[in-house]
């Protein structure tokens, strides 16, 4: 039996087989978990249909989280299939690719505003829709995906890193929102993964270079590492683990 035997999940999130959502959504799978997916549009519909049927997990459509209709009938959707939800991971983060080349300091308006809202409040409005499908459930866990730009000024990060921020500031107040309700609401902070989200990080491999020579493991992050940690997030081994902010890094973020 695995860790996650019996409960079940819900991906929103996954762009292709190297996201860390896929790695979380594959190991869910492996230890006993009923997995919905989405997707967003058609170009990435094409992609998440086989990666569904790779790991036997559903596709239950498509899924705009700046759309307030799609989120409802998603988690309807969600609800229908499974009587319920035990698990939400979140793995949506948006910037505008100037935005991550130029100085922070030259961020729009509208780019700033439009960055935050897609990355941060898309956890808030997705906690909203799953919490009555939660507590059909008895309680459940809610796991999104951060970086250590949310603490620190990285090179390049710019207002990603500001999104972050937010991000993990939604999880603390979630958390006290829904813990009344046995929901449990974290976030994961990775290493830098070659991921298509960050491709668009100017000085990429640079800064996942400077990670492998300074962290006390001496290595890069590997996406199972994720999967198994954010598994294990969502279960009931973390039953006790609220509004906090888990880092799986390597390390670097106690010496970088």
């Amino acid at each position: 039996m695995g860790i996650a035997d019996g409960k079940t999940a819900l991906v929103v999130g996954v762009a292709n087989d190297k996201s860390l959502a896929f790695a979380i959504a594959s190991e869910l799978r492996a230890q006993g978990a009923s997995v919905a997916l989405t997707y967003q549009g058609e170009v990435l519909e094409k992609r998440v249909r086989p990666l569904a049927e790779q790991i036997g997990a559903e596709v239950i459509g498509e899924l705009d989280v700046n759309d307030d209709r799609q989120i409802d009938a998603a988690m309807a959707r969600a609800g229908e299939k499974f009587g319920g939800l035990d698990m939400l991971v979140h793995a949506v983060a948006f910037a505008e690719r100037e935005d991550l080349r130029d100085r922070f300091l030259n961020v729009s308006r509208t780019n700033f505003t439009r960055s935050l809202e897609i990355s941060a409040y898309s956890l808030v409005a997705l906690a909203r829709a799953a919490e009555p499908l939660m507590e059909r459930r008895g309680g459940g866990a809610i796991l999104t995906l951060s970086y250590l730009g949310a603490v620190r000024a990285i090179p390049n990060y710019n207002v990603m890193g500001v999104a972050k921020a937010a991000l993990e500031a939604c999880v603390r107040y979630l958390a006290a929102d829904l813990g009344g309700k046995n929901i449990r609401v974290n976030a994961l902070s990775a290493g830098p993964a070659r991921t298509l989200s960050s491709s668009a990080i100017r000085d990429f491999f640079t800064m996942a270079h400077h990670v492998e020579e300074r962290a006390p493991l001496k290595r890069s992050m590997r996406p199972e590492e994720v999967g198994r940690m954010g598994a294990a997030l969502l279960s009931d081994l973390a039953s006790g683990v609220t509004g906090q902010t888990v880092y799986v890094d390597v390390g670097y973020n106690i010496v970088g």
